[in-house]
């Protein structure tokens, strides 16, 4: 993991950073090619080329935003919130939507 993530995401609890690295690993499993992991406006990102996922640690959530999650909403909100934007959140204590946010990830980072 990258320095400034790990740095970043030290600041929340266990249960957070657990969250966060299971996500982290769908992420880097459907990228398409390389992916290069950095903070973007304070913010851990996932970039393969122009296109790129980010993922919002909270004390209890995090926020996934990719530009696919917008076409998946249907399927995602009748179990999970979405932001007006079209962040997807992920409590504590939920099941990671996976096979879900597997198409989601490989249809925006194939952009």
């Amino acid at each position: 993991m990258n320095e400034a993530v790990e740095n970043c995401l030290a600041k929340y609890g266990e249960d957070v950073q657990a969250l966060f690295s299971e996500i982290r690993a769908l992420i880097i499993d459907c990228a398409p090619c390389g992916i290069e992991e950095k903070l973007w406006a304070k913010l851990p990102s996932y970039r393969a080329g122009e296109s790129f996922v980010r993922l919002i640690p909270f004390k209890d959530h995090i926020n996934v935003e990719a530009a696919a999650m917008l076409e998946h909403r249907p399927r995602l909100e009748q179990q999970y919130k979405l932001t007006p934007k079209g962040m997807l959140q992920i409590y504590l204590g939920q099941d990671i939507p996976q096979a879900a946010l597997r198409e989601v990830f490989a249809e925006t980072l194939a952009r």
